[in-house]
């Protein structure tokens, strides 16, 4: 096989063109969720043993000039590239062009699951074991008929490499009807675990409020899959009218789910959180009422973004639990000099000496 000189100018300059226009058309793009580091070396995996046959050193200054290439066209999208670029069967630990790509936020890519036969069906977990816990892990498996024709193909191993290298994607090769016949059962068990998949355990609220006093809500939450949920998101309790408008969306940014750790299949880790609420002490206010009672993950100000294995979705990914009776305020405060502000006015309207001016009356609802 011939290569090209990877890093001769020329083809760098032509390279550096494409990506360019590549990263305009797809970086930042919600729909792309990687990019390989796929410029050099055999099927764009980094190794030139059966081409080029670049040294061990010349194949790390090349990962390391086109990771920079890859950085400068896709600034905004999440890159990866291939665990051969440090050797295929290197299992020394000493791994420099992976180390540099996680240096730059670059992930980790393997191809290579089921190429052989056990104890050879894959080389670098150890590697994974330095990236996961930031970056998504992503394995691609053999072509699943060769890795049949080799007997290198095992369901049980194909599951035990997403839990090794604690994997969020995972590509197929091969014909995806025949593969998903014929291995169903263990891509549905895969597809359980690949990833972060948030669960809410347990959860306990009461079943009346009142209007502006603070109220706890309990919850167990669990992330069941092997990796972190990487973008981070934030518990949120929505109160909904009965015509499904929003009454109050209560967010609580002292828990965010990307905190939550994961762990074995039969050892999953439990959270348990208190957050405390308060419903409509003022824009809006909340009327006394019954509300349907919802629950989501997502940004700081309660848009929802996760969707959760749960039941009574709204179809923006709020999941409704139940419902809670809100009463009105214990007591209020109504101020007679400027009648408008309703409860805030006490501190301002109190006199020096902690007595009150008049200006204000307490009733009680």
């Amino acid at each position: 096989m011939v290569d090209p000189v990877f890093d001769d100018p020329i083809y760098l300059e032509k390279l550096r063109n494409f990506l360019a226009a590549a990263g305009k058309r797809y970086n930042g793009n919600p729909h792309v969720a990687f990019i390989d580091v796929g410029t050099f070396g055999m099927w764009g995996e980094g190794h030139t043993g059966g081409s080029s046959k670049l040294s061990p050193e010349q194949t790390v200054a090349m990962a390391k000039l086109h990771i920079d290439l890859h950085k400068e066209a896709f600034p905004d999208v999440l890159l990866c590239i291939s665990d051969d670029v440090d050797g295929s069967a290197n299992q020394t630990g000493n791994y420099p062009a992976t180390d540099y790509a996680r240096q730059q936020g670059v992930t980790l890519r393997d191809d290579s699951i089921l190429v052989q036969r056990a104890p050879n069906q894959w080389y670098h977990a150890d590697m994974a074991e330095r990236f996961w816990r930031t970056l998504p892990v992503i394995l691609e498996h053999e072509h699943y008929g060769s890795s049949q024709r080799k007997n290198a193909w095992d369901n049980d191993l194909l599951y035990q490499s997403v839990e090794e290298y604690h994997a969020s994607y995972m590509s197929i090769h091969w014909w995806a009807k025949e593969e998903w016949e014929e291995c169903r059962e263990v891509i549905r068990k895969i597809n359980l675990r690949l990833g972060y998949r948030l669960q809410l355990r347990e959860l306990e609220y009461p079943k009346e409020i009142s209007v502006g006093e603070p109220f706890p809500v309990r919850w167990k939450w669990a992330n069941a899959g092997v990796a972190p949920c990487y973008p981070g998101g934030f518990v949120a309790m929505t109160l909904k009218d009965e015509k499904g408008g929003l009454v109050a969306v209560l967010s609580d940014e002292t828990l965010d789910v990307k905190t939550l750790e994961v762990g074995k299949i039969d050892a999953i880790p439990e959270k348990e959180h208190t957050s405390t609420f308060i419903a409509g002490l003022v824009a809006p206010v909340t009327k006394p009422g019954t509300y349907d009672v919802y629950i989501s993950v997502g940004q700081r100000d309660g848009t929802p973004v996760f969707a959760l294995p749960l039941p009574n979705d709204d179809g923006q990914r709020r999941y409704k639990v139940g419902q809670i009776i809100v009463k009105g305020q214990k007591y209020t405060h109504r101020c007679l000099k400027f009648p408008f502000c309703a409860t805030f006015c006490e501190p301002w309207c109190a006199s020096s000496n902690g007595g009150r001016n008049g200006n204000f009356q307490r009733e009680v609802l």
